[in-house]
Protein backbone atom coordinates (compact mmCIF):
# COMPACT_ATOMS: atom_id res chain seq x y z
CA UNK A 1 0.00 0.00 0.00
CA UNK A 2 1.16 3.51 -0.57
CA UNK A 3 0.30 6.96 -1.87
CA UNK A 4 2.40 9.59 -3.46
CA UNK A 5 5.01 10.63 -0.54
CA UNK A 6 5.24 6.99 0.41
CA UNK A 7 5.29 3.30 -0.07
CA UNK A 8 4.31 0.55 3.29
CA UNK A 9 4.64 -2.54 3.96
CA UNK A 10 3.07 -4.18 6.98
CA UNK A 11 3.19 -7.88 8.59
CA UNK A 12 1.81 -9.67 11.34
CA UNK A 13 4.15 -10.45 13.54
CA UNK A 14 4.40 -12.13 17.39
CA UNK A 15 6.36 -9.80 19.33
CA UNK A 16 2.75 -7.57 20.78
CA UNK A 17 3.93 -4.57 19.42
CA UNK A 18 4.06 -2.67 16.22
CA UNK A 19 7.51 -1.85 14.91
CA UNK A 20 9.18 0.16 12.15
CA UNK A 21 11.79 0.17 9.77
CA UNK A 22 12.91 2.88 6.87
CA UNK A 23 14.17 2.74 3.54
CA UNK A 24 15.13 6.38 2.59
CA UNK A 25 17.51 6.05 -0.28
CA UNK A 26 19.48 9.04 -1.00
CA UNK A 27 18.80 8.61 -4.94
CA UNK A 28 15.07 9.05 -3.68
CA UNK A 29 15.38 11.65 -1.26
CA UNK A 30 18.52 13.81 -1.90
CA UNK A 31 21.16 14.92 0.26
CA UNK A 32 21.72 13.64 4.02
CA UNK A 33 19.85 17.00 5.44
CA UNK A 34 16.59 15.73 3.58
CA UNK A 35 16.72 12.43 3.77
CA UNK A 36 17.54 12.54 7.51
CA UNK A 37 14.10 15.40 7.61
CA UNK A 38 11.87 12.78 6.27
CA UNK A 39 13.11 10.22 8.56
CA UNK A 40 12.63 12.15 11.42
CA UNK A 41 8.87 12.70 10.35
CA UNK A 42 8.64 9.29 9.65
CA UNK A 43 9.89 8.21 13.60
CA UNK A 44 7.92 10.93 15.27
CA UNK A 45 4.52 9.82 13.39
CA UNK A 46 5.30 6.28 14.27
CA UNK A 47 5.69 7.30 17.67
CA UNK A 48 2.86 9.09 18.15
CA UNK A 49 0.46 6.45 16.25
CA UNK A 50 2.46 3.37 17.51
CA UNK A 51 -0.74 2.95 20.33
CA UNK A 52 -2.82 2.64 17.39
CA UNK A 53 -1.33 0.27 15.39
CA UNK A 54 -2.06 -3.71 15.69
CA UNK A 55 1.34 -5.90 16.13
CA UNK A 56 2.79 -5.76 12.93
CA UNK A 57 6.57 -5.06 11.16
CA UNK A 58 6.24 -1.95 9.39
CA UNK A 59 8.26 -0.41 6.39
CA UNK A 60 8.03 2.52 5.35
CA UNK A 61 10.26 3.66 1.92
CA UNK A 62 9.95 7.14 0.64
CA UNK A 63 9.06 8.10 -3.01
CA UNK A 64 10.51 10.82 -4.79
CA UNK A 65 7.85 13.18 -4.28
CA UNK A 66 8.69 13.07 -0.45
CA UNK A 67 11.76 15.33 -1.19
CA UNK A 68 9.93 18.09 -1.63
CA UNK A 69 6.83 18.21 0.42
CA UNK A 70 6.57 19.58 3.12
CA UNK A 71 6.47 18.36 6.86
CA UNK A 72 2.72 18.83 7.78
CA UNK A 73 2.09 17.24 3.87
CA UNK A 74 4.28 14.27 5.36
CA UNK A 75 2.69 13.65 8.80
CA UNK A 76 -0.95 13.92 7.01
CA UNK A 77 0.48 10.97 4.63
CA UNK A 78 1.61 8.88 7.25
CA UNK A 79 -1.51 9.30 9.14
CA UNK A 80 -3.32 8.13 6.52
CA UNK A 81 -1.46 5.29 6.04
CA UNK A 82 -0.95 4.34 9.36
CA UNK A 83 -5.32 3.94 9.58
CA UNK A 84 -4.95 1.68 5.94
CA UNK A 85 -2.54 -0.88 8.32
CA UNK A 86 -4.86 -0.44 10.52
CA UNK A 87 -7.71 -1.59 8.54
CA UNK A 88 -5.98 -4.02 6.69
CA UNK A 89 -4.03 -5.77 9.29
CA UNK A 90 -6.79 -5.85 12.30
CA UNK A 91 -8.86 -3.43 14.24
CA UNK A 92 -7.03 -4.17 17.46
CA UNK A 93 -4.65 -2.28 19.03
CA UNK A 94 -1.97 -3.72 20.62
CA UNK A 95 -1.50 -3.50 24.18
Amino acid sequence: MGNGFFGVTARLNDQGCPRLGLAVAAKTAGGHVARNRIRRVIRESFRLHQHELPAVDIVVSARPRARDATNHELRVSLYELWRKVIEQCGSSPSS
